[in-house]
């Protein structure tokens, strides 16, 4: 039975994420950067982590890294960039692709207070086009060193404090923004762990 001290948490928790901002990882294999993905995901806020997988077995996390950060997040499998993406479409989302190129825009130039996902590519790849093919938005970290990469989490980390930056900003974190029906269902859920 969880305890009153217990219960005023996960309330006071719960009442802070954000479910219309996802982070969206493509092909993330390395144990170490999806454990600290996850634990970045569940300081800034977020609910749902959408996982592409392409025949992957499960999300590789190693708890002592996540410190079971993953424990108080929604995973959503898919298959394909597509099958992902065009659900997040379907439903409002804008995309943002963390891209480098030429056309790409700073990660600030964003409004991440609409509905927004955002996505991660892999250590050594990156995004694939074809969820390329489905930004709204391809952005870039500023860099002036000589590498122009940074390690995913620390890249999970910016984007998702400048997110928390802008919905600070404009009071997103004054009051719950999950439906009465999710936010039930995540209480229920979260107490049971």
């Amino acid at each position: 039975m969880p305890t009153k001290k217990r219960i005023e948490k996960v309330e006071r928790v719960l009442s802070l994420r954000q479910p219309d901002l996802r982070v969206v990882l493509e092909k993330v294999t390395n144990t170490h950067n999806a454990s600290a993905v996850a634990r970045t995901c569940d300081a800034a806020g977020i609910l749902h982590l959408d996982i592409i997988s392409l025949g992957q077995k499960l999300f590789p996390i190693n708890e002592a890294i996540s410190t079971r950060a993953e424990k108080w997040l929604h995973f959503n499998h898919y298959s394909s960039p597509s099958e992902c993406l065009s659900l997040l479409k379907e439903k409002g989302f804008k995309i943002a692709a963390t891209h480098l190129s030429n056309e790409s825009i700073s990660y600030q130039a964003v409004d991440y207070t609409e509905p927004t996902a955002i996505i991660f590519g892999n250590e050594s790849e990156g995004i694939s086009s074809e969820a390329l093919d489905f930004a709204d938005y391809v952005i870039k970290i500023p860099m002036i060193g000589m590498v122009h990469s940074l390690n995913l989490s620390v890249s999970v980390g910016i984007v998702l404090y400048e997110a928390m930056r802008q919905r600070a900003a404009k009071d997103f974190f004054k009051k719950t923004r999950l439906s009465p029906d999710e936010y039930e269902t995540f209480m229920t859920k979260w107490l049971s762990k």
